[in-house]
């Protein structure tokens, strides 16, 4: 029999977390880039289930879709982790997803981090609501975006003390990198940037390389891939 708790200790990101010294840490951004389709939402969807599993509670963020559709990508998650796991505490499970997640959309337009303070003050205040995580999908675009932007990303991280993670794309040709292979208009911002991951593509999975970690100089061997069928993290 499988339950919830055994599920969080044998989760890959247990190793993940000791591979940056305890995680990324509230107040902190990381950043996770990729080519386009290859897993970044996955991954970070993945993260979020987790922590939600834990009792961390997690606001998801997105530019990009409705909620539906997130919310449709974490049951779709959600339902391959049960079945690969043969997860016995299934609808116990849920509902602690479902009560320590919070998915807002601003794919309209009218976004800007001062609005999600109000949110995040909003939910706190009225439901109790208190994220350990925060998830950015589709923001920043980081051709464009300003340091007065990533210093503000920074700053709400810092202020509400959580964990920010942000994506970044990586495109097949033309752009800059430096010698991690992150692009240069995601490593102009290192000092704002506490953790990068960064997804590559293989034949059969997703492999998982770490680029930065916080201040140490010696990174970790991941173990970790992302595996594109079921879209789960497992063993490397």
């Amino acid at each position: 029999m499988v339950f919830r708790k055994e599920l969080n200790r044998r989760s890959p990101l247990r190793i993940f977390e000791r591979s940056l010294h305890g995680g990324l840490g509230k107040g902190n951004i990381g950043v996770v880039t990729s080519r386009k389709g290859v897993g970044k939402t996955a991954f970070l969807i993945g993260v979020a289930l987790d922590d939600v599993m834990r009792d961390r509670q997690v606001l998801h963020v997105t530019l990009d879709h409705p909620v539906e559709r997130i919310a449709g990508f974490y049951d779709e998650i959600f339902a391959e982790l049960v079945r690969t796991t043969h997860l016995d505490d299934v609808a116990e499970t849920r509902l602690a997803v479902e009560r320590n997640r919070h998915i807002l959309s601003y794919r309209g337009g009218g976004f800007d981090t001062g609005r999600i303070g109000n949110s995040m003050r909003f939910l706190a205040e009225h439901a109790a609501f208190k994220p350990d995580a925060l998830i950015f999908d589709g923001y920043p675009e980081f051709e464009t975006v300003t340091e007065t932007e990533i210093a503000a990303l920074k700053k709400l991280a810092q202020d509400f003390q959580v964990e920010l993670w942000i994506t970044a794309q990586r495109h097949r040709e033309g752009q800059e990198k430096d010698r991690r292979e992150i692009p240069l208009a995601v490593s102009r911002f290192d000092g704002y940037l506490s953790v990068i991951v960064r997804l590559e593509s293989k034949a059969d999975h997703v492999k998982l390389h770490l680029a930065k970690d916080h201040e140490n100089k010696e990174l970790s061997d991941l173990h970790m891939e992302l595996d594109p069928k079921t879209l789960l993290l497992r063993w490397a």
